[in-house]
């Protein structure tokens, strides 16, 4: 891992950007959610990239908070009927973690670069 040569980038800028941690220019998706094999730039391998459920879970506690806490909101201070609750949530409840996994995967897996962070191995 050289980071000599390459200044020091910020995991969230390039994270939400979804480019690579160590340039910034290349691509770190290679689809939606899938990690591309190597920075088409730079040429860092990206096989240390492994979120895991990281993502997943921070978006589902923050949707979860947000969701929740609107629905309630409008239920206090409008009462409006059930059907304007479905009318609200349903796109708030699908939008918002389609629009937030790719970025928060991104981070993490820039952040996990940028720390060396590695699985754990038991010493034998």
């Amino acid at each position: 891992m050289e980071k000599t040569s390459y200044p020091p980038l910020s995991p969230l800028t390039t994270g939400i950007a979804g480019r690579c941690p160590r340039c910034g220019r290349g691509r770190l998706f290679a689809g939606y959610l899938k990690v591309a094999e190597k920075c088409g730039s730079c040429g860092l391998s990206f096989a240390f990239a492994d979120s895991g459920d990281g993502a997943s879970w921070f978006v589902m506690l923050f949707v979860s908070v947000v969701g929740v806490g609107a629905m309630l909101g409008i239920e206090v201070a409008y009462a409006p009927p059930y059907w304007v609750h479905g009318l609200i949530a349903i796109p708030l409840l699908l939008g918002l973690p389609l629009a937030l996994l790719r970025p928060v995967k991104g981070v993490l897996l820039a952040q996990q670069w940028r720390t060396g962070a590695r699985p754990g191995e038991l010493e034998r």
